[in-house]
């Protein structure tokens, strides 16, 4: 999967240990899905995964990783992946966006994304192998690309990597659970009061950092809509407008307890960092309207954009590392007196 931050991947097998551990689990709605590693796992835990994210790009992910099924579209994939493998470069959009106006992909790479991408916008596709082809080729991007993991800017030098050939691999599509998966791309609070299942996974935007702001070649490679763009960075026009309510200090605690309290879902996991504008103090206050609430907190590295420091476009460094490790807080809710503690999955760092 690409690189992502906030990704929870050391945390996965954890959050899973803690859905299993509630027997009445079988549905849950992923509700900020990013990347869909959390509705990945899930899924291939058995779970039925409603994944939703408002970004184009989180959606093909999660279509790709959580909706589709591999008994349906693999041998499908791999014929197209083969085809698209074999194109020669043909320099656009991309190439002169993301190559030469920036640093982000060598220009012979970026010519390999251009004729593929263009491809995929011809061939007449189902959503779900539309996805998986999508996805298959911004993993390939990510993989050649010079960046600290975030794509608010670009490496001085050019990272190692990028030197690599673009190669399309097939995505980890998983087999189909018991009752089908799906992915929506709804704004927040709207999926709240839509979306229904057993237990909510909820992992908002911690502060001002916006995602389409930090990945926004990925919308732009998905949608292919070509926009105007500004900055070092190329970023899209529109990054300048698409805001949430959870990238605001003053409105993101309010943004939190409407959205908890439309949620349809008995069982509540929330994720948060010790970064973000809501205090642990806070957000149990907010979750106890629900129920119950359990507080486990994991120790973890911060992304390794953060442990470098703060570099100009000249590459000069301007600013210090503050701190390299930061805390993520699990709130587990459960209603009230539920018999659930955090000692089924060996939680070592426990709140009362």
């Amino acid at each position: 999967m690409v690189k992502y931050i906030g990704s929870k991947r050391t945390l996965v097998p954890f959050i899973v240990d803690i859905i299993k551990s509630i027997p009445e689990v079988e549905a849950v709605a992923d509700f900020f899905s990013g990347t869909s590693r959390i509705g990945h796992a899930l899924k291939r835990a058995g779970c039925c995964v409603f994944a939703n994210d408002l970004l184009t790009y989180a959606n093909v992910l999660a279509t790709c990783y959580v909706q589709a099924d591999r008994e349906r579209i693999e041998s499908d994939a791999i014929e197209l992946l083969g085809e698209l493998n074999s194109l020669e470069g043909n320099p656009g959009y991309f190439t002169e966006t993301f190559c030469e106006r920036s640093r982000f992909f060598r220009p012979e790479n970026g010519a390999r994304v251009d004729a593929i991408r263009e491809r995929i916008e011809q061939l007449d596709l189902n959503a779900d192998l539309r996805a998986v082809l999508l996805t298959s080729l911004m993993e390939a991007a990510d993989r050649v690309d010079s960046t600290t993991g975030v794509q608010m800017a670009y490496l001085k030098s050019w990272a190692k990597r990028a030197f690599n050939p673009l190669e399309l691999r097939m995505p980890n599509v998983l087999p189909a659970v018991g009752a089908s998966c799906k992915a929506h791309q709804l704004e927040a609070q709207d999926a709240a009061r839509t979306l229904e299942a057993d237990l909510a996974y909820i992992d908002p935007p911690y502060n001002q950092h916006t995602y389409i702001g930090n990945y926004h070649i990925w919308e732009s490679l998905v949608l292919w809509d070509k926009p105007e763009v500004y900055g070092v960075a190329c970023k899209r026009i529109d990054c300048k407008t698409r805001k949430s309510d959870f990238n605001s200090k003053k409105r993101a605690a309010d943004a939190l307890t409407r959205f908890i309290d439309a949620v349809r879902c008995r069982f509540l996991i929330v994720s948060f960092s010790n970064e973000g504008y809501i205090a642990r103090e806070q957000m149990e206050s907010i979750l106890a309207r629900r129920g119950d609430v359990h507080t486990i907190q994991r120790d973890f590295k911060r992304y390794v954009g953060a442990q470098i420091g703060i570099y100009n476009p000249s590459g000069d460094k301007v600013g210090k590392v503050s701190h390299l490790r930061n805390k993520e807080y699990l709130y587990v809710v459960v209603p009230s007196g539920y018999p659930w503690s955090a000692d089924r999955v060996g939680a070592d760092l426990l709140f009362a």
